[in-house]
């Protein structure tokens, strides 16, 4: 029941073939049509009109992603809002006790001479005390180094920095 095909009558079909009346066409070139429609639809189809769309889709799905954690960094950061804004009062309120500590420009003599007398008040003998000339300007300080060379024991140089440390307890 082996079945032989004959390659020289479908060679004879296919030249016998008018392509231009469908109606008289054999089986066999019927079949071939067929079937390359067939392939040929999904083929043009897929290059024509889907891959396009396939591409699309992919990068929706990356931007769902990159949406879906956006989306719960700041569902974190909304709910922990009421938290940061507390924080950011708190760091506020410490920032301008610390910035009042500063001394302001009319201060820095008297700042200066302070220093001085509570080195000599500890004993010490100041070999050294010259301000820089120019104070450099920060975002909203200025820094005026001042150059100082003291003579003394060790301890009257421990009471001298601490004296000239701001006290936890007290306000500057």
């Amino acid at each position: 029941m082996a079945m032989a095909i004959d390659f020289k009558r479908i060679a004879e079909d296919f030249k016998a073939t008018n392509w231009r009346d469908p109606g008289t066409w054999s089986v066999i070139p019927k079949a071939v049509v067929l079937i390359a429609v067939l392939v040929a639809l999904p083929v043009l189809g897929y290059f024509g009109l889907w891959q396009g769309q396939l591409q699309e889709l992919e990068t929706g799905k990356a931007n769902e992603e990159k949406f879906k954690h956006d989306y719960v960094n700041k569902k974190r950061q909304a709910v922990n809002l009421d938290l940061y804004k507390q924080q950011l009062r708190e760091i506020d309120t410490q920032f301008g006790a610390l910035l009042k500590q500063l001394p302001n420009k009319s201060q820095m003599d008297a700042l200066l001479v302070d220093i001085n007398q509570a080195g000599l008040g500890r004993g010490l003998q100041f070999e050294l005390f010259k301000p820089a000339p120019k104070e450099t300007v920060k975002d909203f300080y200025a820094e005026l180094p001042v150059s100082v060379r003291v003579t003394g024991s060790y301890h009257d140089m421990g009471q001298f920095a601490r004296s000239l440390s701001p006290s936890p307890s007290a306000p500057a």
